[in-house]
């Protein structure tokens, strides 16, 4: 007869996924993904290096869930600023530069778990990981977008790959400050106006 898992068990089972996933989050924001391993993670969250590969194959396993759930994190954060300033503007245009402005503000807040998940090396599990985060978010900015053509605010275009530009405009801007762990407080205006050009909003 198989075993068969008791609730209780299971319950204590995904505690204890979560909290590795929990250390592995704190151990990139802190050290970047190059400073971590499955040892330091076990370590971190008080369990032995074998315990974390019951849960997780390997390194690239542990960081992809680790990834989703970040990167999911800070689309929700951007897509919830749009929403927000639509609400008090009346304008897609102002969801739009809400969005770009939050991620990039968070960003900016959190240089080094930032820079792991735009730009730093990664294992091709991660990466897949942050291929689809770049998706994510433009298409959250192309809804914004068409939202825009749709009520005549900005001319019509193609809005998705409006969205991939500026996606990739965000990523190009913060590079280097995110490399240096240096907030420069030029770049969040200089992101609002390129958004707003890219858009071809007149304001």
């Amino acid at each position: 007869m198989a075993y068969r898992r008791t609730p209780a068990v299971q319950e204590r089972l995904d505690a204890l996924r979560t909290r590795l996933i929990d250390s592995a989050i704190g151990l990139v924001a802190r050290h970047g993904y190059g400073g971590c391993s499955i040892s330091a993670v076990a370590a971190d969250a008080g369990v032995g290096t074998g315990t974390v590969y019951r849960h997780f194959a390997n390194k690239g396993e542990l960081f992809a869930e680790v990834f989703r759930i970040v990167c999911s994190r800070e689309v929700n954060a951007a897509v919830t600023a749009g929403e927000a300033a639509r609400a008090e503007d009346g304008r897609c245009v102002a969801a739009v530069s809400a969005a770009v402005g939050t991620f990039a503000q968070r960003a900016l807040r959190a240089p080094t778990l930032a820079y792991a998940l735009l730009v730093e090396p990664v294992d091709p599990q991660v990466d897949t990981e942050r291929l689809l985060f770049r998706e994510s978010f433009r298409d959250a900015l192309a809804v914004a977008i068409a939202g825009a053509i749709e009520t005549g605010e900005i001319p019509a275009q193609d809005a998705t790959v409006t969205a991939a530009c500026i996606v990739g405009a965000i990523g190009e801007a913060l590079v280097l400050p995110l490399a240096r762990g240096a907030v420069d407080p030029t770049i969040l205006p200089l992101l609002h106006a390129f958004t707003l050009r890219s858009l071809g909003s007149p304001t």
